[in-house]
């Protein structure tokens, strides 16, 4: 059975966007990454002494088919019926976020139904600062416009292809930072070589806004890079499995 033809879930987030203080763009998409990883590793997801978590078994329905995220806004009086579902709350900076367990795409719980998918468009209100060396980046293509809800699923989808191909000392160090890491568009001149490097690409499914397989981010680890192998002028890394890359998929 293909991913298409198993059961479809999506991983639901929700973004307090409120009128009189939207969070800024950058801190959205960084804030989404983060969000994702930290989701990835509750013991709810991993569970404890061998046994499941509550929310494994529904993260193993939606790895088995494709990885779909689907980024939806929330203010006031849906933002707080958002928060009495069970989820987890990550603020990053200007952006506060909540992810749930996975949900059948045809099948929301009503007050997360109800909340707007389109329209999540934000801006910077200052150019984002330069990265500190060692820091992740995801890098974003810079040719691709895509609005903020899609840019924040990709985002995810590359955060978390990240974490699926580091070795547990290289997550260990990633966990214990905090997830730290950054969003930045990528120099133009610079991303036929990142798509090149080895470094896990997300490759879109096509749902919303952009073409079927557009390379959207790619996701710059130092932790990911082989010593020794690392070619001339190239950002390095492993490479992710091309199977695993071409099933990510995105409503937002």
């Amino acid at each position: 059975m293909t991913p298409d033809e198993r059961p479809q879930y999506a991983l639901p987030l929700v973004i307090r966007v409120e009128r009189a203080a939207p969070p800024a763009r950058t801190d959205a998409l960084e804030g989404a990454a983060r969000a994702v990883l930290y989701f990835l590793t509750d013991p709810r997801v991993t569970g404890e002494d061998g046994a499941d978590g509550e929310w494994t078994q529904a993260v193993r329905a939606w790895e088995d088919a494709r990885i779909r995220k689907v980024i939806r806004r929330a203010r006031g009086a849906g933002w707080e019926r958002a928060l009495a579902l069970p989820g987890i709350t990550v603020t990053h900076r200007t952006a506060r976020i909540r992810v749930y367990p996975p949900v059948p795409v045809d099948d929301w719980p009503a007050d997360l139904a109800r909340l707007q998918v389109t329209g999540t468009e934000l801006e910077d209100p200052q150019p984002p600062g330069p990265v500190p060396p060692g820091t992740p980046v995801l890098w974003l293509n810079p040719e691709l416009p895509m609005t903020a809800g899609k840019a924040m699923a990709q985002a995810g989808h590359a955060a978390q292809l990240a974490w699926w191909r580091l070795e547990p000392r290289g997550r260990s160090e990633w966990k214990g930072s905090d997830f730290e890491l950054a969003v930045r568009a990528a120099a133009v001149e610079r991303w036929a070589e990142l798509t090149a490097s080895g470094l896990p690409v997300v490759r879109d499914g096509g749902f919303t806004e952009v073409a079927p397989g557009s390379c959207t981010v790619v996701a710059d680890l130092p932790a990911l890079v082989l010593v020794g192998q690392r070619p001339a002028g190239a950002v390095g890394g492993d490479v992710l499995p091309v199977a695993a890359v071409a099933g990510v998929a995105v409503e937002a």
